[in-house]
Parts: C-alpha cells; structure tokens; sequence
C-alpha cells in the first residue's frame, strides 16, 4: 500500500464520517455510495474525483442518489463509519475488488457488527477475516 493509497483510504473514511454528520440514515448512505459512479470514479486506477476531499465527494452521491437516501435509520457513531470507509478502500486496494462487490461480501450491518472486534486489527486481517465470514455464508 502506497502512501497515495493510504491518504485515499482516510479520505473515505472522513466522507463516511461526514455522513453522519449530515445525519444521513449510515446503512443507506454506504449501499447508495458503494454502488455510485462515485465510488466506480475512485476505484479507477486515476481519476480527479479522487482528490476532490470528502465534502465535494458527499455532494456527488447525495445528488445522484437523492430519492434513494432515506431520513429514517440509524446513524452509526463516526468512529465505526470512519473504520468501515477506510477499510472498504484498502479492501479495494488490497484485492482489486469493485466498490459494490466489496459491498456484496460485507454489507454494513456486518461491518458495524464486526467492528469492535476488527477495528483493531491489521486491514489486511480484518479483509480476510470479512472475506471468511461472506464465505461460511455462502
């Protein structure tokens, strides 16, 4: 992981946070983002939108995703958000995974569940760990 790489990973994890911020129901947030041409742009190998800093980036997805952001939910705590968009871009960074499959594996109810437990692992471990769960699933 290079430091690019890396300064990208915090950058979704502060959008994540800035989503609680805007009090936007958390679950609805991360599946309307993982599956947006946002999230496509980012997992391109460059793209402009990947410096673009996470309040321009919210803007995107809250426009295109308008009717689907719902104004009922739980907002996690920004901690566990900041957590889950970070390790969705390193997961992407590590296994070259799309946004929305990465969402498939490890849907946000998963995510928040496993936090406390993953949170303080290794990304890379808690990727594999994820990617396990999804497997005994299946």
């Amino acid at each position: 992981m290079d430091e690019l790489q890396l300064k990208l990973c915090d950058i979704q994890g502060r959008l994540f946070e800035l989503s609680a911020d805007k009090r936007i129901p958390s679950a609805t947030f991360i599946k309307a983002f993982m599956n947006s041409e946002t999230a496509k742009e980012l997992d391109s190998r460059y793209n402009r939108m990947q410096w673009m800093g996470e309040e321009y980036l919210l803007d995107e997805v809250v426009s295109s995703a308008d009717e689907t952001l719902s104004d009922t939910g739980e907002v996690y705590p920004k901690d566990v958000l900041y957590w889950i968009g970070y390790i969705y871009r390193y997961w992407h960074y590590y296994t070259g995974e799309s946004s929305a499959k990465i969402l498939r594996q490890a849907p946000a109810a998963v995510m928040k569940r496993n936090y406390m437990i993953f949170h303080t692992m290794d990304p890379v471990l808690a990727i594999e760990d994820l990617k396990e769960i999804y497997k005994q699933k299946k």
